[in-house]
């Protein structure tokens, strides 16, 4: 159940956070949710970038964890 959790967060987090990279990178004054951090248009894209991989990666390792305890 809690793998389950995770990955509807880890969905949500990519989901949001792409979504403001791409508003980032339509328009360079929209800052998005990332909008409090002190940065220029690249530090605030990477930001973006290291926030959806971490998306990424929680969604696809609780998936794995998921499947593995389906499996018992």
């Amino acid at each position: 159940m809690k793998y389950d959790v995770l990955q509807i967060v880890g969905a949500i987090m990519m989901a949001l956070f792409t979504q403001g990279a791409i508003r980032l990178l339509i328009d360079h004054d929209n800052r998005g949710l990332l909008g409090w951090i002190p940065a220029g248009f690249w530090a605030l894209l990477c930001a973006y970038a290291v926030v959806i991989a971490a998306g990424v990666i929680l969604t696809s390792w609780s998936h794995a964890h998921a499947k593995t305890l389906g499996r018992r």
